[in-house]
């Protein structure tokens, strides 16, 4: 398990108020991977916290590669939304959003609205296309974040920066990685497994299997 310690900075700077705002750290080791973490945070000068720890380094969310049958550029929003989650996560679900509707679009759901594009998903009558339920259920709440802070949403642009939280721009992360599994990976094992398949058949003189 990783070892974690804490400590406090010297005084950094002043609020509005001249206050006295100091920054503590915390590092976090881990003796397998030799990796290090660091996260700070503000507090006031009775020590109280002023905002959520933030993670310094390394920069980026911590997830998995994206996997290779992603398009490049596909791939680079995601990428961008890991990166800035621990700066801000406004920004990083703004380009999940961002990322969703460029999957939507490359796979023929297309609509300048995000909502409508998840609309035109979520009507798919082909059952190679269709979303799965657990999917159905998750991908309609990424146009809806924003919503839990009562203010009211014009989603007419994909890139618009609305609140979140930290955990539902997270959310957001794993909502693309799901999508990404249904649009590309998951489609491209089946198509893999199906060509070895045929191949055997061929080699042994049968006809391919039906399908597309």
């Amino acid at each position: 398990m990783p070892r974690e310690m804490f400590g406090n900075t010297k005084l950094i700077t002043k609020d509005s108020n001249d206050n006295n705002i100091y920054w503590s750290y915390r590092t976090a080791f881990c003796p397998e991977c030799r990796n290090i973490e660091i996260d700070i945070v503000r507090r006031d000068g009775n020590g109280h916290r002023l905002d959520d720890w933030r993670q310094v380094y390394p920069i980026g969310a911590s997830r998995g590669p994206v996997p290779s049958e992603v398009p490049q550029n596909i791939a680079q929003d995601y990428i961008e939304a890991c990166n800035v989650l621990p700066i801000s996560a406004k920004a990083s679900a703004a380009l999940s959003r961002r990322c969703l509707q460029n999957m939507l679009h490359a796979a023929g759901y297309k609509s300048k609205d995000l909502a409508k594009a998840i609309d035109l998903l979520l009507e798919e009558k082909r059952t190679d296309k269709a979303l799965p339920h657990r999917l159905r259920v998750t991908v309609d709440a990424i146009r809806n974040f924003g919503n839990f802070s009562a203010h009211p949403i014009d989603d007419k642009t994909t890139l618009q920066v609305i609140d979140v939280e930290p955990e539902e721009a997270d959310w957001c992360l794993e909502i693309i990685e799901d999508m990404f599994e249904h649009f590309y990976v998951g489609p491209e094992a089946a198509r893999v497994k199906k060509a070895a398949l045929d191949a055997k058949l061929v080699a042994g003189g049968k006809p391919a299997s039906k399908g597309a």
